[in-house]
């Protein structure tokens, strides 16, 4: 007598819907943030308003990212939501067309004919849509679109990212600010790359590489840009 034994597995790719927009969101919030400061500093701007330009920053790009995510994994969702309609009034009108669709799946990822239509005829039975959206749409429980939560995980990570380098404006010197923001900034970028790394299973030097480079192409442009206009004016 055959006896299964079951196992508990716990797949990292659950986590893809919040922990693409927490990294996202912290990762501009950085960037973003320190970049300005750094610009408004590098133009000898007064250690007030950099601040403000900083807190102004925090606020506007957070809202922002909120309201593009909201929209964006909203256009996604409405997709998917379009998708599932069209198939729901195909299971209707012609069932058996889509049981041979569902077990030609099958038969191309390896299962024998007769196997794949007895496979797909069960599966139906059951729930027809829910494997006629996983199977042939791509939808899944873990993998579909969430707008209101990616959009408050941006919105609160973009503001405790970007409250770190706002806070190196108030507790470093004016004389040395560009040099301490740059530096502090990249260490958060570098620390944010490996938890990220670490949260999803992936590679931590190559993803901390990663963030940190771009963050520090953005930093040296905004200070470039700084103290052109610095000079100018």
């Amino acid at each position: 007598m055959t006896r299964l034994h079951r196992h508990s597995e716990r797949h990292l790719v659950s986590r893809i819907g919040w922990l693409r927009a927490a990294v996202l969101g912290a990762n501009d919030g950085i960037v973003s943030t320190a970049s300005l400061i750094i610009g408004v500093a590098a133009a000898a701007a007064k250690p007030a308003d950099i601040l403000v330009a900083g807190a102004a920053g925090l606020v506007a790009g957070a809202m922002s990212m909120a309201a593009g995510e909201y929209v964006s994994v909203s256009s996604q969702s409405d997709t998917e939501h379009a998708d599932l309609d069209r198939e729901r009034k195909e299971l209707a009108g012609n069932a058996e067309a889509e049981v041979d669709e569902l077990a030609g799946i099958y038969v191309k990822r390896g299962v024998d004919p007769a196997t794949a239509e007895s496979v797909a005829r069960q599966l139906m039975a059951k729930d027809a849509l829910a494997v006629h959206a996983h199977d042939e749409l791509g939808i899944s429980e873990m993998t579909t679109a969430r707008p209101i939560q990616a959009a408050l995980t941006s919105a609160a990570t973009f503001t405790a990212g970007a409250a770190l380098p706002l806070a190196i404006v108030i507790f470093a010197p004016g004389s040395r600010l560009v040099v301490i923001e740059a530096a502090a900034s990249l260490l958060f970028l570098a620390l944010l790359g490996s938890v990220g790394a670490n949260a999803g299973g992936a590679p931590i030097w190559k993803a901390t590489v990663r963030v940190t480079f771009w963050g520090a192409l953005a930093m040296a442009l905004t200070a470039g840009i700084g103290m052109l206009v610095g000079t100018a004016v």
